[in-house]
C-alpha cells in the first residue's frame, strides 16, 4: 500500500502559529489604536519631548525666519533623546560588536576596549558627517567672519539647536552606560573625565552663545577621535598593523593647531570688535560684555593654551613610549636572530675516524686494520 507523502508547511503559515498569535496580533492592533488616540490628545506634550522648543520668528529681508533659543524645556527634550541614545547603543552592541567579538576571541581587557572604541567609532562618524553638513549648509566654513559677526548668536537655526541637544543627550547617556556595560573600576575615572570635558565644552558653547565656534571645534575633535578609535579597532584585529596610528598622529597634531588658531582668532581678535557689548537679559544677551574685558579674554586664552599644551604633552609622551616599545621589540628580535645564527655556526658535524668502512669493518688508509694485534704466546 502506497503512502502519500505529507506536504510540509512553512511554520509561519501553520495552524498552530496562527491560533497562538491571533491574540498577539489583536493586542498589537488595539495598542496601535490606543497610541494613536493618545497621541492626538497629548500631541502638545509629545512635541515637547521630540522637537526643540522656544521657537521665534525673526524678521529678515526675505520675510520671516523661524529660529530657536535655549531654556529649561530643553532638559525634557534632552531626557527623551537620552533614552533614544541608550536604545541605539544597545542595537550597535548587539548586532555589530558582539558578533565581531565572537570571531576575534579577545581577552576581557581587549573586549572592553574593543566595545568602547566600536561605539565611539559609530558615534564619531555619524556626528562628523552631521556636523560637516551643518557647518557647510550654514556657511560657517566659507565665511569665517560669521563665527564672531553679529555676536551674541542667541537665535539658532533648527539643525544647529537639534545637533547640540543630541550631543548633550549622547554624552549624558554615557553615564548610565558605565553601569550597563560593566566597565572596569580602573577605566571609570578616565571615562568620567572624558565625558565631563565633552559636556563642559558642548554646554559652554551652547549657553555662552558660541554655537558656531563650538561646531567647528567639535568637527576637528571628532575627526581626530575617529581616526584614533578606528586605529584601535584595526589593532585589535591585527596586532602587527599599526599604520593607522601614524595617520591618527598626523591628524591629531593638525587638528590641535587649527583648534588653537581658532581660539586665538575668535576670542582674541574677533569678539572684541563686536559692536553690541551691552548686558541685555531680555534679549538673551548675557555674556557678550565679558569678552569686552581684556582681563577676561586673556584669562580664557591662557586657560585654553594651558589645556592644549597639556594635551600635546600627553600626546608626545604617548608617542615616545610607543616608539620606545617598538624599538625595544625590534632590538630583541635582532638579538634573538643573532643568537640563533651563532648557535647554528657553533654546531659542527662530528669528526669521523680516518679510513673507510669495508663490510662493516673500519680500515686504515693503508689497508691495515686500526685495531692492535694480539701476540700469540710461545
Amino acid at each position: 500500500m502506497a503512502f502519500r507523502r505529507r506536504a510540509k508547511s512553512h511554520p509561519l503559515f501553520s495552524q498552530e502559529f496562527l491560533i497562538h498569535n491571533h491574540a498577539d496580533i489583536g493586542f498589537c492592533l488595539v495598542l496601535s489604536v490606543f497610541i494613536a488616540l493618545m497621541f492626538e490628545v497629548t500631541a502638545k506634550t509629545a512635541f515637547l519631548f521630540i522637537l526643540p522648543q522656544y521657537n521665534v520668528s525673526v524678521p529678515t529681508a526675505d520675510g520671516e525666519l523661524v529660529q530657536y533659543h535655549y531654556g529649561l524645556k530643553d532638559l525634557v527634550t534632552i531626557l527623551f533623546y537620552i533614552f533614544i541614545a541608550i536604545i541605539l547603543h544597545a542595537v550597535v552592541q548587539e548586532y555589530a560588536l558582539d558578533k565581531i567579538n565572537r570571531r576575534l576571541h579577545l581577552s576581557k581587557v581587549k573586549h572592553s576596549k574593543f566595545n568602547e572604541s566600536g561605539q565611539l567609532v559609530a558615534f564619531h562618524l555619524t556626528s562628523l558627517i552631521w556636523c560637516l553638513y551643518v557647518v557647510v549648509t550654514e556657511g560657517y566654513i566659507s565665511n569665517p567672519r560669521s563665527l564672531w559677526e553679529n555676536y551674541p548668536h542667541v537665535y539658532l537655526p533648527f539643525q544647529v539647536k537639534f545637533f547640540y541637544l543630541c550631543q548633550l543627550a549622547y554624552w549624558l547617556h554615557a553615564l548610565p552606560e558605565l553601569y550597563f556595560q560593566k566597565v572596569r573600576k580602573e577605566d571609570i575615572p578616565r571615562q568620567l573625565q572624558c565625558i565631563a570635558l565633552y559636556l563642559a565644552h558642548i554646554a559652554g558653547a551652547y549657553l555662552l552663545n558660541l554655537s558656531r565656534l563650538g561646531l567647528i571645534l567639535l568637527l576637528l575633535q571628532y575627526l581626530a577621535e575617529f581616526f584614533f578609535h578606528m586605529a584601535r579597532l584595526v589593532y585589535f584585529t591585527d596586532e602587527n598593523n599599526e599604520k593607522l596610528f601614524n595617520v591618527w598622529a598626523v591628524v591629531f597634531v593638525v587638528t590641535k593647531l587649527f583648534t588653537l588658531t581658532l581660539y586665538i582668532l575668535v576670542i582674541g581678535f574677533g569678539l572684541p570688535r563686536v559692536e553690541n557689548q551691552a548686558l541685555e537679559p531680555e534679549r538673551g544677551n548675557l555674556f557678550s560684555f565679558l569678552f569686552n574685558n581684556i582681563l577676561f579674554r586673556m584669562s580664557v586664552l591662557l586657560l585654553v593654551c594651558l589645556f592644549q599644551a597639556s594635551v600635546m604633552w600627553r600626546f608626545i609622551h604617548f608617542q615616545l613610549r610607543r616608539w620606545r616599545e617598538y624599538w625595544h621589540e625590534q632590538s630583541s628580535r635582532k638579538r634573538a636572530a643573532a643568537a640563533t645564527a651563532g648557535a647554528k655556526q657553533q654546531a659542527k658535524p662530528l669528526k669521523r675516524d680516518s679510513g673507510y668502512h669495508e663490510n662493516g669493518v673500519v680500515k686504515a688508509e693503508n689497508g691495515t686494520s686500526p685495531r692492535t694485534k694480539k701476540l700469540k704466546s710461545p
